[in-house]
């Protein structure tokens, strides 16, 4: 079985209004804050409201990530999580069928 390299994705996507507040909605309750808080080890998080796609790796996005997205992946004060696919079928969304969500990690001061 060959791989297949793929030299550009476009990882482009617009949401519906209602579906991406609904989304919103769910990615901002209290119990997944704080559970996403619990799973980074910090104090509290909040939702930055970005939202990207997953895209396959190339030389040009070695992370999988838009290249604008990289900066969140390397700070130590943002997270980038998988949004659970129940949201996404709450929220009913399903193009994209992945989606990924920035968090920032907020610390007692």
């Amino acid at each position: 079985m060959a791989l297949r390299i793929i030299e550009h994705f476009d990882g482009r996507f617009t949401l519906d209004p209602e579906a991406q507040a609904a989304l919103f909605v769910l990615l901002k309750s209290e119990a997944f804050l704080q559970q996403v808080a619990q799973q980074l080890h910090c104090q509290n998080v909040e939702f930055t409201e970005l939202l990207f796609q997953p895209i396959p790796y190339t030389t040009s996005t070695p992370k999988g990530m838009p290249p604008e997205f990289e900066q969140y992946h390397t700070s130590p004060n943002h997270a980038i999580i998988n949004v659970p696919p129940n949201f996404m079928f709450q929220a009913k969304i399903s193009k994209p069928s992945r989606l990924c969500a920035v968090y920032i990690k907020k610390f007692e001061e």
